[in-house]
């Protein structure tokens, strides 16, 4: 059973528009020119109880308008979507009670108080009962070992600690349905990995419905099996992660320093150069083959060190879309 339908859905904005130069800004101030931005352009998906769904693009494609409308923060132009029996953007009370949003770049949180203090206003705000809240609130802080910081002020938090304290808030009243827009950006690697295990541990065991946008390809493969792709407001992928992986990017990158100038007509065997230095070299390498090329380039060259990356998500969405064009 679906607890998301979004058919059709727009969003356009109306933006200012002024010619350059003092005569274009005493033309505006008399007359006002307006175009219409399409953020969103007839998008349609369902996601069902308990599904943890990728929903990715770059900057400007839509992600974090879709997102908001869907949380009720926006209305739309056009469009129906459906969440629990509900119109978001008609911010009912039952509704706004079985749904969060987290923003990794914005801060719900009392900046000067303590996160306790933050806790206790939400237990307020969404009437959370006593035995309810000392229970959720007891899980959280055990899930994201936050019990020793929630008498610090939150500006005396880490950025990884405020994170935490963020979702603890969030979750307090048991959400149904978790928005999470970037939750891991600015995060160092360890806090990444944190916060993506009890991602995947919170909607396992309450059986959320989640749909998370981020840049980095570890947060997507690491929890979505499924994942959407939009770009300048369209779907262009909605699908399998691993089918994909598997179709649009079919190979990682090595990236290796060396304590030696190295020439490049030796490094050509091992994979197709995309950037060359005689100390430093970037290739590709077919995925299933990148464990076998790393430890030869190893045992074979002076290599000082090694970095394993999949391709950056900008580029699969490029390829993504890059087919659908020529479709």
């Amino acid at each position: 059973m679906n607890t998301i339908e979004v058919k059709n859905l727009i969003k356009t904005y109306q933006t200012h528009r002024k010619a350059p130069g003092l005569a274009g800004s005493i033309k505006s101030f008399v007359r006002r020119e307006y175009i219409d931005v399409e953020a969103v352009k007839e998008i349609s998906f369902n996601l069902e109880r308990g599904e943890l769904v990728g929903f990715i693009g770059p900057n400007g494609a839509g992600k974090t308008t879709t997102l908001k409308v869907l949380s009720g923060l926006l209305y739309p132009t056009s469009g129906k979507v459906d969440i629990l029996g509900y119109t978001p953007w008609t911010r009912k009370s039952k509704y706004l009670r079985q749904i969060s949003l987290v923003m990794g770049q914005k801060n719900q949180l009392w900046w000067d108080l303590p996160s306790q203090e933050s806790f206790t206003l939400n237990k307020e705000i969404y009437s959370v009962p006593d035995d309810q809240y000392q229970k959720t609130l007891g899980t959280l802080l055990e899930m994201l070992e936050f019990q020793k910081l929630t008498d610090i002020p939150v500006r005396k938090l880490s950025l990884g600690q405020r994170m935490k304290a963020e979702l603890i808030a969030a979750l307090l009243h048991s959400p149904k349905i978790l928005f999470l827009d970037e939750p891991t950006i600015g995060l160092d690697v360890v806090v990444q990995k944190n916060l993506r295990q009890f991602i995947k541990e919170y909607n396992a065991e309450f059986q959320s419905t989640i749909l998370l946008t981020s840049h980095y390809m570890g947060d997507v493969e690491e929890l979505c099996q499924r994942v959407i792709v939009i770009d300048e407001g369209q779907i262009g992928y909605d699908g399998r992660l691993q089918e994909l992986v598997k179709k649009y990017a079919p190979n990682k990158t090595i990236t290796l320093i060396f304590l030696e100038e190295i020439t490049r007509d030796l490094l050509e065997p091992y994979g197709k150069i995309t950037s060359y230095d005689p100390l430093r070299v970037t290739f590709e390498v077919p995925r299933n083959q990148t464990r076998e090329i790393a430890s030869r380039v190893l045992q074979e060259l002076p290599v000082d060190d090694l970095d394993i990356a999949e391709m950056p998500i900008e580029e699969i969405i490029r390829q993504v879309f890059g087919a659908s064009s020529k479709e």
